[in-house]
This record gives structure tokens, C-alpha cells and sequence, in this order.
């Protein structure tokens, strides 16, 4: 074991994050065992099962973690396009997913059961779909037609996570095409609710 640096308790759970987040990208879930980490990170077992108990709390902590940057990297502006948004939300979001496999699977099935994981993943879903309704053009709508655009959201939101989970497990398509059907699924569903259509120009014409 390499000798352990000293570092204040919120600069130790970054790093144990950071080594976490190597080894759960690495390996499936069932192969990351907590010794490895503590190894990899140059501590001890004790020190790591002081700031995580379980396997589970680390990897919970890691994709509470995930589910804010994704989050950070998906703009919610009504200056731009609705469109343009979409894009650069689901981009980040499909690119994560891509390069970090195994720790999405273990978040959507391994651990599909567990109440941290989806609380984490209903929080993020919840955040999106009240970012994607501020940017709406429905401001004048009635409370009625806010309420079914939300309800649509939620539902699109969980197709979209249920479709990429299954993108990962048989890559039926490119990147490209899963986000413009996710893209297309959306502005299908939302127009007959609208006052004006969000996207005139989509989908696009080549």
C-alpha cells in the first residue's frame, strides 16, 4: 500500500470518490470489493469504512454525485433552442452512460431494488423534467396544460433511462441516433399540448 497522504475529511471522500469511480467503471459491481478501493486509494479498510459503511453507501454516494454533475452540464436557458438543449442535455448524459458501463447497469439493475439508488435517480428525473418545463413555451397555459406537459415529461424521462439502459446492454444504433429518438419522442408527445410548437424546425431535413 502506498503511504497514506493526509488530507481533511471532505479532500479524503473526493479521493475515495475519485478511486471509486475508477473502479466501478472498471468492474461490475458483485467484482468491486471494498479492500480493492482502500488499496487503490492508499488507505486502510478502516479509514474507507469510516466514511462509507457499506459497499452500497459508497457506490450511492458516487452516483448522487454523478446524477449533480450531470445535472450541472444540462442547461435549462430560454434563450436557446429547445432543441439545442435537448442536445447538449442527452450528449452529456449518453456520453457518461457510454464511458462508465458498469456503474450504470449496477444503478438500473443490480441495484434497481435498492431505495438510495432510485431516490437518487427520482431526484435527478424530477430535476430535469422542472428544468425542461421552465424553458417551455407555456407560459400562458392553464394549470390543466402545465400539468399534463409535466406528466408527459416524467413518463419521457423514464423512456429515456429505460432506452439507454438498453442501448448499453445491445448498441442497436449510433450515440446520434439514440438522442434524436429520444429527442423526436419528446417533441411528438408535448406539441398537442403546447400553445405554439417548441421546435418548428425539428426534425431536421437533410
Amino acid at each position: 500500500m502506498p503511504p497514506r497522504r493526509r488530507l481533511s475529511p471532505a479532500d479524503r471522500r473526493a479521493q475515495l470518490l475519485a478511486v471509486a469511480a475508477q473502479c466501478f467503471a472498471a468492474h461490475t459491481y458483485d467484482e468491486v470489493l471494498m479492500e480493492d478501493v482502500a488499496e487503490r486509494a492508499g488507505v486502510s479498510r478502516a479509514l474507507l469504512y469510516r466514511h462509507f459503511p457499506s459497499k452500497r453507501d459508497l457506490f450511492a454516494a458516487l452516483y448522487r454525485q454523478v446524477a449533480e454533475q450531470l445535472l450541472a452540464k444540462t442547461r435549462f436557458d430560454p434563450a436557446d433552442s429547445l432543441v439545442e438543449q435537448l442536445t447538449e442535455g442527452l450528449d452529456a448524459h449518453i456520453e457518461y452512460f457510454a464511458e462508465n458501463r458498469n456503474t450504470v447497469l449496477a444503478a438500473n439493475r443490480v441495484l434497481a431494488g435498492d431505495h438510495l439508488i432510485r431516490t437518487i435517480i427520482a431526484d435527478e428525473l424530477d430535476a430535469l423534467r422542472e428544468g425542461l418545463l421552465g424553458v417551455l413555451p407555456h407560459a400562458d397555459a392553464d394549470e390543466a396544460t402545465r400539468a399534463a406537459v409535466s406528466g408527459v415529461l416524467k413518463s419521457w424521462l423514464v423512456f429515456v433511462q429505460v432506452l439507454c439502459v438498453d442501448w448499453l446492454a445491445d448498441p442497436h444504433c449510433t450515440r446520434t441516433e439514440l438522442r434524436d429518438v429520444c429527442i423526436g419522442a419528446v417533441l411528438g408527445a408535448i406539441r398537442p399540448l403546447l400553445p405554439e410548437d417548441p421546435a418548428p424546425d425539428w426534425p431536421r431535413r437533410t
